[in-house]
């Protein structure tokens, strides 16, 4: 078993499509489609739709914009995630995080501000579409 599988969540286990492990150093744009685990280094940008893991020994100097971002390393930088950004383990963000969803465990350290915007006007509409319960 990977060391790595017993600290991510259940939200965010899935198919791995990529695997950037210790040793490796990139600067840059990132780009991605799927989930990608990050246990390295990297300073620039990173964009993708999807999920990004950030392990604990990553260390990311970087704008994120991301579906869903999950943090148990290090981030120097500014978030906006579309669903959900979790922060886990031994965290340290530095930076501000725009998402609806925050979910921050014990033991974790955050310095930036935190929005969360409502859902969109979609994601409105279908929950007004909710029939309640006949009693």
């Amino acid at each position: 078993m990977w060391p790595w599988k017993a600290r991510v969540s259940a939200a965010t286990r899935k198919k791995l499509t990529a695997f950037l492990d210790e040793g490796s150093e990139i600067e840059g744009k990132y780009t991605f489609t799927g989930t990608v685990l990050l246990n390295g280094k990297f300073q620039g940008e990173i964009a993708s739709p999807d999920t990004l893991i950030i392990g604990e020994r990553g260390v990311v100097n970087a704008t994120v914009r991301a579906g869903t971002l999950v943090v148990n390393g290090e981030l120097v930088g500014n978030v906006h995630a579309s669903e959900r950004v979790e922060l886990t383990g031994k965290a340290r963000v530095f930076g501000d995080l725009e998402s609806p969803v925050v979910v921050l465990d014990e033991g974790v350290m955050f310095e930036g501000h935190c929005r969360m915007p409502r859902p969109d006007a979609s994601e409105l509409t279908r929950e007004a579409a909710v029939v309640p319960l006949k009693r």
